[in-house]
C-alpha cells in the first residue's frame, strides 16, 4: 500500500497532515457561504484523491514519460476544472464575501512543502528541485502569517506587502511545476533520478492536488486585490 522506499510511519505521517489542506480549502468553501460549500468541496476531493489513489496502487503513473503521466491524468484535469469554477458568478460572489486575511493565511498549510526536502534526504528527488521546491513553500507558508497579521491590522502598506508575497507564492509554484518537467525530461535523455517518486502513494496527492489548487487560490487573492 503504501512505498517502502521511505518508513511508514513518514508515509502515515504525510497521509494525515495532507488532509488539513483538503480540510481548509473546504473551510473556506463555508466562509464564502456557498450553500453546503464545506461538504461540496470535501467530497469533491475525497472523491478525486481516492480515484488517484487507486490508479497509483495499480502503477498507472509508474510510466517515465513527458509530460508525466500524473501531470496529464489528474494535475491538468483539476486545472482546467479550477479554471472553469473560478470564472463562474459564483466563484466571483464568494470572492466579495471572502476576507483577504482568510485567502492568505490558507497558505500556510505550505508547510506541507518540507516533504520534498525529506524526500530527498532518502534520495528520491533531484536535491535542487527539492531545495527549490521545498524552501519556497515554507518561506510563502511561514510569511503568509505575517501578511495576514499586516492586513488583520490594516498596516498602510498591506495591500502592497500581499500584492508582493501573493506574486513570490504563485512564481515558486510555477517554476517548480516547470521544474518538474525539466527534471522528467533531463530523467529520459540521460537516465538519471527524476521526479517520478512522486507518483508513489501517498506522495502521488502532491502533483495530483497541489499546483492547481494553490494556483487557483492566489488568483482569488489577485482578484480580492483589484476588487
Amino acid at each position: 500500500m503504501f512505498s517502502t522506499q521511505v518508513p511508514i510511519t513518514f508515509s502515515i505521517i504525510f497521509l494525515l497532515a495532507f488532509s488539513f489542506p483538503v480540510i481548509m480549502v473546504a473551510h473556506l468553501a463555508k466562509k464564502g457561504r456557498i450553500k453546503n460549500g464545506f461538504w461540496i468541496v470535501l467530497g469533491f476531493y475525497i472523491l478525486y484523491l481516492f480515484t488517484v489513489a487507486l490508479a497509483s496502487f495499480n502503477r498507472f503513473f509508474d510510466d517515465v514519460m513527458l509530460p508525466p503521466k500524473i501531470v496529464l491524468t489528474t494535475t491538468l484535469p483539476l486545472a482546467i476544472f479550477v479554471t472553469i469554477v473560478y470564472n463562474t458568478k459564483a466563484c466571483k460572489k464568494t470572492n466579495t464575501i471572502l476576507k483577504l486575511e482568510d485567502l492568505v493565511k490558507i497558505h500556510i498549510f505550505r508547510l506541507i512543502g518540507s516533504t520534498f526536502i525529506i524526500l530527498s534526504m532518502f534520495d528520491l528527488l533531484p536535491i535542487v528541485f527539492a531545495l527549490f521546491a521545498g524552501i519556497g513553500d515554507l518561506l510563502t507558508a511561514i510569511s503568509s502569517i505575517f501578511v495576514a497579521k499586516a492586513i488583520r491590522n490594516q498596516k498602510n502598506y498591506a495591500k502592497q506587502l500581499t500584492c508582493i508575497w501573493n506574486t513570490f507564492g504563485l512564481v515558486d509554484i510555477l517554476i517548480t511545476s516547470a521544474m518538474a518537467i525539466i527534471f522528467t525530461k533531463i530523467s529520459i535523455d540521460k537516465g538519471i533520478q527524476g521526479v517520478e517518486f512522486l507518483a508513489e502513494f501517498p506522495f502521488c496527492f502532491i502533483p495530483a492536488f497541489a499546483p492547481p489548487t494553490i494556483i487557483f487560490l492566489h488568483l482569488l487573492v489577485y482578484r480580492k486585490l483589484s476588487s
